[in-house]
């Protein structure tokens, strides 16, 4: 562990936080996380953007457009997941997220999901 008084120089905030995501990165190359997705946001890149919450926690996650395309179904808010991916540290903000690899309903099935949503959106044709 590096001593922040043995240094030569401070750090700056970008040498800390690069150094944080190094560190992350290599620990954390595969996670599984359940929880429920809230603050669900699709920019026009097409990458999801949201919170995975259970009761006492939160972590944010991005889901990217290439691995939304594989998906059958599409994560809405409220929704129970198992999400897989590894952690990053996004350096502009200092915060860490999960990049999502993998989704999968928590409770009900894949097929069933996208055959929901997919009567809910032929009903409101």
């Amino acid at each position: 562990m590096l001593d922040p008084l043995k240094t030569a120089r401070p750090l700056t905030v970008s040498e800390l936080t690069t150094r944080i995501r190094k560190q992350v990165e290599s620990v954390f190359t595969q996670v599984w996380v359940v929880g429920e997705i809230s603050n669900l946001r699709t920019p026009l890149s097409g990458h999801y953007y949201f919170t995975m919450k259970d009761a006492s926690s939160q972590i944010r996650a991005v889901l990217f457009r290439s691995v939304l395309r594989t998906l059958r179904f599409r994560p809405e808010d409220g929704q129970q997941f198992l999400c897989t991916g590894h952690l990053t540290v996004y350096e502009p903000r200092g915060e860490y997220q999960i990049v999502v690899e993998g989704l999968e309903p928590k409770g009900i099935g894949t097929l069933q999901l996208a055959f929901e949503q997919l009567k809910a959106k032929l009903e409101s044709e």
